[in-house]
């Protein structure tokens, strides 16, 4: 088989995305989402596969800034839109995109890679960790109520049109950012992520509706969430569709959560994408009644491993020596010295003896604090070459709140 690697032209985005598309099932995405999807795509960040006329493979990246513990924002490719034609499976399409989009990565100076996996077992093999996690809810609101905080009833809620608050609810994210590692820093025009809305995705419900949390005319939250009717012969058994909520204090986000319990003629409440350490666990009165299920959602690769783990801060004073395996990426081999605490830390090359043994991709699912590597060492994943070195690594790597990716890409 003879095909083209190359980076996506302007005249064939209609047959690229056409053949993603029919990677993932062969039904088109509604107008609105190809349309928020081509004006945010990097076109120069897109690679195509050919053979002949036929697209047969695609993927992309967008141009991240990525929290990490400690606050910072570091430059991430958000690796996107990745498929492969049924027909040509197996043959090294995957792997030769891989291979060029981490090369270019690289070239552009970005310490990190990340995803989310349409099937998580493909990308461990390039050097991808699952890094977060991400809760669905599905909540009995007949049986569960919410101990809410003092000053709750002071918060004053109100409807308004997504799009009319749309700037002021995408400040108030973007104030949240730091505070939690796995959080995107939003780039003009991913805003519209937030309000895409397609009738054809609604499966019955409501169109997108928001309430916003005031105080002294101030916001302090917003939810924005669809309401799905329905009835049995007791009545109404109608469902509330959680897509996004935020706010900046406890009293503000129980005054949202209260009301989406009280909406009338439902009886439960879904939230498909909160973080696993959701305050949300500590006001519910029946934490079993709330249906929780985990997932993995974004998967990090360390593309240079001495900037990745230079980039963030550790919660205890660190010094380590990690002998890193990486046959994907092997300007990544070899033994790093990692010293860091608080404030800050440096990553170098060093001849010391090795305390800790792994690959790049155990240094991706431990690097934003949400998996300990005493738990990977627990399966194997890490070995311990120094005594003492495991458990003051996977302390120093920890994070007080855990990662989370509000969104997907």
């Amino acid at each position: 088989m003879t095909t083209d690697l190359r980076v996506l032209a302007e005249s064939e985005w209609a047959c690229w995305y056409g053949a993603l598309d029919l990677a993932f099932g062969g039904v088109p995405e509604a107008p609105q989402e190809q349309e928020l999807w081509r004006d945010l795509v990097e076109l120069d960040r897109s690679l195509g596969v050919w053979d002949g006329d036929a697209c047969i493979g695609t993927t992309s990246a967008f141009s991240f800034r990525l929290s990490v513990p400690g606050g910072a924002l570091v430059d991430a490719a958000g690796v996107t839109m990745v498929s492969v034609a049924a027909t040509h499976r197996r043959r090294g399409v995957l792997t030769s995109m891989m291979r060029r989009q981490l090369d270019d990565v690289r070239a552009l100076g970005e310490p990190l890679a990340v995803l989310t996996a349409s099937e998580p077992v493909i990308y461990g093999r390039f050097g991808y960790g699952a890094a977060t996690s991400q809760m669905k809810a599905d909540i009995d609101t007949t049986r569960v109520r919410l101990s809410v905080p003092a000053g709750t009833d002071d918060v004053r809620l109100r409807y308004a049109a997504p799009a009319d608050v749309h700037a002021a609810c995408e400040e108030l994210y973007a104030r949240k950012v730091a505070g939690r590692p796995g959080m995107l820093a939003r780039r003009p025009g991913w805003e519209r992520h937030g309000l895409l809305d397609p009738e054809s995705d609604r499966a019955g419900a409501s169109p997108l509706q928001c309430v916003v949390a005031e105080r002294a005319g101030e916001l302090v939250g917003y939810v924005r969430f669809a309401v799905k009717p329905d009835w049995n012969w007791q009545g109404p058994k109608g469902a509330v569709h959680v897509r996004d909520i935020e706010a900046l204090d406890p009293a503000a986000y129980a005054a949202l959560w209260r009301f989406l319990f009280d909406i009338d003629l439902t009886s439960s409440v879904i939230a498909r994408n909160r973080p696993v350490d959701d305050p949300l666990l500590q006001l519910v009165s029946d934490v079993r009644r709330c249906d929780i299920t985990v997932r993995d959602s974004l998967h990090v690769r360390l593309v240079e491993v001495g900037a990745a783990l230079e980039a963030r801060t550790y919660q205890a004073p660190l010094d380590v020596v990690f002998e890193v395996e990486d046959a994907f990426c092997p300007w990544n081999a070899g033994r790093w010295r990692l010293t860091g605490d608080t404030k800050g830390a440096s990553c170098a090359r060093t001849e010391d003896a090795a305390d800790l043994a792994l690959s790049v991709r155990e240094l991706g699912a431990a690097y934003l604090g949400g998996v300990s590597l005493a738990s990977l060492a627990g399966a194997g994943r890490v070995r311990e070459l120094r005594q003492g070195a495991l458990a003051e690594a996977s302390v120093a790597f920890g994070s007080d709140v855990a990662p989370w990716l509000p969104h997907g890409f």
